[in-house]
């Protein structure tokens, strides 16, 4: 194993754990919805980096592109009720 991918997989690893912990965390739900699509897109990219680009780009169309989309357009509809 190459000491570079392996120094560059666990800075992905802990992009993915803070990104994580900041979608769970965040009070406001559209951060914590950006934060969940920088979660699934940094593991889109250790999948890339472990040789499996279909399950990449699945991972970012799906969870990252799609699935953001979706929590955006809910959260920006039912905006009302949150704010009071």
């Amino acid at each position: 194993m190459d000491p570079i991918s392996f120094g560059v997989e666990i800075i992905l690893l802990a992009f993915t754990i803070i990104f994580g912990v900041s979608a769970v965390e965040s009070k406001r739900l559209v951060y914590a919805a950006v934060s969940l699509a920088l979660m699934s897109s940094s593991i889109a990219l250790i999948y890339f980096l472990l040789s499996a680009p279909y399950v990449g780009v699945l991972q970012l169309l799906i969870y990252a592109g799609a699935l953001t989309i979706l929590f955006l357009a809910t959260i920006s509809l039912t905006r009302g009720e949150e704010e009071e």
